[in-house]
């Protein structure tokens, strides 16, 4: 596997990044996924321009200007030996000695690599998965994709102990995200979730699922969703570029809805499966 640190190209057991990087010591970085379908970078625009956001939000200057991210990102998927994939972009502070201010004239470090982009099978989705709920006890900037997630990795390991593959984020009683996804209610054919804020990181997918939902008269809400209505709900789905549309079926041991993926959850399943040959492949 060829990946990109610092202005090269190497393979994967070449890369080297310095103990004192500050995205190893402090977890002071940003990080964007890209989808890649049939080798074709899916809204690649739009992911540098919310790559962009994130560097503005930890007042890190970008490295490289549009044309050059995208010349960079299409040579990156060239040299990978698959169609579909996950290309992961990180941007730390740079290597300096260990002070919790901005170093001054140093280099950030810049590093790419290209994983499979697996997505869930016709039978996960069939079935769908259970989750868990937790207090969303994270930081008040989740929209920034910021490296040091280890809150997240705590909240989703919650789901792990329980056999689960999701935690349902509350905060102060009000539904945010998943630990790893976007987070969709369904209460009598309406779709609801929580509009974009600073508190929840807006995925790809859930601006698909949005824009489907408009273009095929689906109706949908972007507002607050308190835990009662969470815990009410029809249907429950989480989104994300590896999961697609997943149904939840179960919430803390009780079922959601009838217990089983819903009639609108397959509809938009189909519609997105729909999306995803003709315009993500095409």
């Amino acid at each position: 596997m060829s990946v990109y640190l610092n202005g090269q190209f190497m393979p994967l057991a070449e890369a080297r990044v310095p103990v004192l990087d500050r995205g190893f010591v402090f977890g002071d970085g940003v990080y964007e996924l890209v989808p890649v379908y049939s080798r074709k970078p899916f809204r690649l625009d739009e992911h540098l321009r919310r790559l962009q956001a994130s560097l503005d939000g930890i007042r890190l200057a970008n490295p490289h200007g549009m044309a050059v991210w995208r010349e960079l990102i299409g040579q990156l998927i060239a040299l990978q030996g698959f169609d579909d994939q996950s290309v992961y972009i990180q941007i730390t502070r740079g290597v300096a000695p260990r002070d919790h201010a901005f170093p001054r004239g140093v280099a950030p470090t810049v590093f790419m690599f290209a994983q499979p982009l697996l997505t869930a099978s016709t039978g996960q989705k069939a079935a769908g998965v259970c989750a868990v709920s937790a207090v969303d006890n994270r930081w008040q900037r989740c929209n920034i994709k910021a490296i040091s997630l280890l809150a997240n990795i705590l909240l989703r390991q919650q789901a792990v102990d329980a056999g689960c593959a999701e935690t349902v984020l509350l905060r102060d009683g009000f539904l945010t995200e998943g630990a790893a996804s976007n987070i969709f209610v369904v209460k009598q054919g309406v779709l609801r979730a929580p509009p974009p804020s600073h508190l929840m990181l807006t995925g790809i997918t859930y601006d698909v699922v949005i824009e489907l939902a408009a273009a095929h008269g689906i109706p949908a809400e972007l507002r607050a969703i308190s835990e009662a209505e969470l815990r009410a709900a029809d249907e429950l789905w989480m989104t994300s570029s590896t999961k697609e549309i997943m149904p939840i079926v179960k919430l803390d041991g009780a079922p959601v809805g009838a217990g089983e993926p819903g009639p609108l959850a397959r509809q938009m399943d189909a519609l997105y499966q729909t999306f995803k040959q003709q315009v993500m492949r095409g």
